[in-house]
């Protein structure tokens, strides 16, 4: 047997593949997420930080930022959570900037797994990004500097529709252009693997359904930042359409309807009038973890030809609600935005394409698994079964679902108002003992944020001035 056989050195850099290790992103952020989850806050964005640092040239650099960026921010270390969103922003529109680069690395993937292509941001997480980048300007008192992050969130709702039509287009060209076409519809029509798929997505299934990519937090955002920080009739004007998009989409809300009803009053707002709003992130959002499944291609000696699709985990350890008194009288925050709802259109919108892209490589691996194998058996029985082993090594160590998602994102928005007490102080109280009192700052319109991870951890509580 001699090494320059090419079955040969492929079995060897396949067992140095597995030595080496293809770990889903989940499994790579493990640590610092289990640090959030568990309430080790510090901890958290400290690993996470230092990852968005080494990672930031690397295909992963604009998930890394994000999790930094929302950890950082909820410690109230705002000039340092713009700094991991501004870099992710500027990834993300690199990527955007360059289709024909984007297009050669679908090829590349096709004989890896989605993992190895560069992460360029969900249509959520660029209206997030923006979203928490103008709060975050509000927190530093940088109030005009939100208001282009609100604008521009306000495009990229607008821009996801488009995107999603463009990547349900892309993965069926691909399908067209696939050498292994036929193998991959064939694949596609199987009952047993349709079964398996629809199952893989039954739990998508009773959500409020958001329409159009609006996430109806970022909405009001914009609504409360244009009716009482804006300027103009052009301003109230912009104001009431947001305000009124939140009841199109949620439905009632009493925090909108008492926004809505100022707005109506024909005498405008009473700037005298102390007004605090409450918002409240509580839980985690939902994440990608991986299942397992055969797909049925008709491949002569192939010895692996399993795939891995994405699959969407729920977490429901969360605060359902948080009660607030101030002088004596208690209100309870009310349910404005599920990120679980968002994430999981995003998920089923992106579905077809998914399983498109992974029947595509998938088949397109037991192809070249099969071609090496015969080729490798006509040389030697050594070399064979070399090119066996090595083939079905590599194919394992590739086969991994794209779990890459932002998961320190909230599972819910929520959000009470009430004229600001007297005493400018309020209680918060969670379900499990979680408390904090507030004394609010001298402002005539207040926003206090609260950070809930589960129904265990501290409040991490903030406040800014809205006007």
């Amino acid at each position: 047997m001699k090494l320059r056989h090419p079955a040969v050195l492929l079995s060897l850099l396949a067992l140095g593949l597995a030595g080496t290790g293809c770990q889903t992103y989940r499994d790579q952020a493990s640590s610092m997420r289990d640090a959030w989850a568990q309430g080790r806050y510090l901890e958290a964005a400290d690993q996470f930080a230092r990852r968005a640092d080494k990672k930031h040239e690397s295909k992963d650099g604009v998930i890394w930022h994000l999790e930094a960026g929302a950890v950082l921010r909820a410690l109230g270390r705002y000039p340092e959570s713009n700094q991991h969103f501004d870099q992710a922003a500027a990834q993300i529109e690199a990527y955007e900037q360059q289709a024909e680069v984007r297009l050669g690395n679908e090829v590349g993937a096709t004989l890896s797994n989605q993992q190895s292509l560069p992460y360029e941001g969900r249509p959520y997480d660029k209206i997030m990004l923006h979203t928490y980048k103008a709060l975050n300007y509000l927190a530093l008192g940088e109030i005009e500097k939100a208001r282009p992050e609100l604008i521009r969130a306000y495009q990229r709702q607008q821009e996801a529709v488009t995107e999603n039509a463009r990547r349900i287009a892309q993965a069926r060209e691909e399908q067209q252009q696939s050498q292994q076409r036929e193998a991959v519809e064939r694949a596609g029509q199987d009952p047993k693997l349709s079964a398996q798929l629809q199952e893989n997505t039954r739990n998508l299934e009773g959500f409020k359904v958001y329409a159009d990519y609006v996430n109806p937090f970022t909405v009001f955002l914009d609504g409360i930042y244009f009716l009482h920080a804006g300027a103009g009739s052009s301003d109230r004007e912009r104001a009431l359409k947001s305000l009124n998009r939140v009841i199109e989409v949620t439905g009632e809300n009493s925090t909108i309807r008492a926004d809505l009803q100022a707005l109506a009053n024909p005498t405008g707002l009473n700037p005298n009038a102390p007004l605090t709003y409450v918002i409240l992130e509580t839980g985690r959002a939902a994440t990608r973890d991986q299942v397992r499944i055969d797909v049925p291609i008709i491949i002569a000696d192939v010895s692996y030809v399993g795939a891995a699709f994405p699959k969407l985990e729920f977490h429901d350890d969360f605060l359902s609600g948080l009660k607030v008194t101030r002088d004596g009288v208690q209100a309870s925050t009310e349910p404005l935005a599920s990120m679980d709802a968002i994430i999981a259109l995003d998920f089923k919108n992106e579905w077809p394409a998914i399983v498109t892209k992974t029947l595509i490589a998938t088949v397109a691996k037991g192809a070249a698994a099969y071609g090496v194998n015969t080729a490798a058996r006509q040389a030697d029985d050594m070399a064979g079964l070399l090119a066996r082993i090595g083939t079905a090594i590599y194919q394992a160590a590739v086969n991994i679902a794209d779990t890459r998602s932002w998961s320190t994102l909230p599972k819910e928005f929520q959000v009470a108002r009430f004229p600001t007490p007297e005493n400018r102080t309020l209680a918060l109280a969670g379900g499990a003992g979680q408390q904090a009192k507030v004394t609010l700052l001298d402002g005539t319109v207040n926003v206090v944020y609260v950070r809930s991870v589960n129904v265990s951890s501290p409040l991490l509580v903030s406040q800014f001035i809205l006007k």
